[in-house]
């Protein structure tokens, strides 16, 4: 139990705190649960959390901390349990109301007067808070209708993306396969060719050869030198 409120101490919201401290209001929120996670105590009215002075010197300890958060969370913890401990818990007398009212039919016609005037404030308050909350409620359903419209163009934006990327790559998978196979053509005709250039050599060489060899038989004919020689130029 906290007892180490002050009288009439000021009580903070997430967002007061979010501006006090210099922070994001969804970091308020993480700070108190990652306090809360290491034993810390905060005023509660139901689920959401109620700030005190102390409690923001705490989210800023966590702001400009440079150690791992949980660890400095439970430095603050170790410091709360000691000021809770120094506190000494408040009796606080509730005075009987019947007893204290005021017997002049004026004076208490005024005390009524008060408690109508705060009721009607109050009440004008709730009117107004009740009217943000729809103004509220209305911006947070735009919102999520921009993000439905913001993804559904983001997600078209990415098919027609992905279309263009598949029609250029198929393009270019086109085009490698009929440079390649105009290479494969080149190649089997230079192959052709040079196959051919072989024949004809081949029969160059074997040509050359029977002319060599009708002239070494002409030469080592001594009786038949010339005319032999002459018949095979004659041939």
């Amino acid at each position: 139990m906290r007892r180490d409120i002050q009288a009439n101490e000021r009580a903070f919201s997430s967002k007061e705190v979010a501006e006090e401290v210099g922070i994001a209001t969804p970091t308020v929120r993480k700070y108190g649960q990652i306090l809360e996670r290491n034993g810390y105590e905060f005023l509660k009215d139901g689920d959401r959390r109620i700030f005190v002075q102390s409690d923001i010197g705490a989210l800023i300890a966590l702001r400009d901390t440079d150690k791992p958060l949980d660890d400095t969370a439970k430095d603050l913890v170790f410091q709360q349990k000691e000021r809770l401990e120094g506190s000494k818990e408040t009796d606080i007398a509730v005075p009987d109301i019947y007893e204290n009212l005021p017997q002049d039919p004026n004076q208490l016609k005024e005390v009524l007067m008060f408690l109508v005037n705060e009721i009607a404030a109050t009440r004008e308050i709730n009117v107004q808070l009740t009217d943000d909350m729809s103004q509220l409620k209305t911006s947070v359903s735009r919102l999520q209708q921009d993000h439905h419209v913001i993804s559904s163009s983001i997600g078209n934006s990415a098919q027609k993306t992905n279309a263009k990327i598949e029609k250029l790559t198929e393009q270019q998978k086109n085009h490698y396969e009929t440079l390649l196979q105009q290479e494969k053509q080149k190649s089997e005709l230079l192959q052709k060719e040079i196959q051919k250039m072989r024949d004809e050599q081949r029969i160059e060489w074997s040509s050359q050869n029977d002319f060599n060899k009708r002239l070494e038989e002409a030469i080592q004919k001594p009786k038949e030198k010339w005319g032999g020689l002459f018949s095979i130029f004659r041939k």
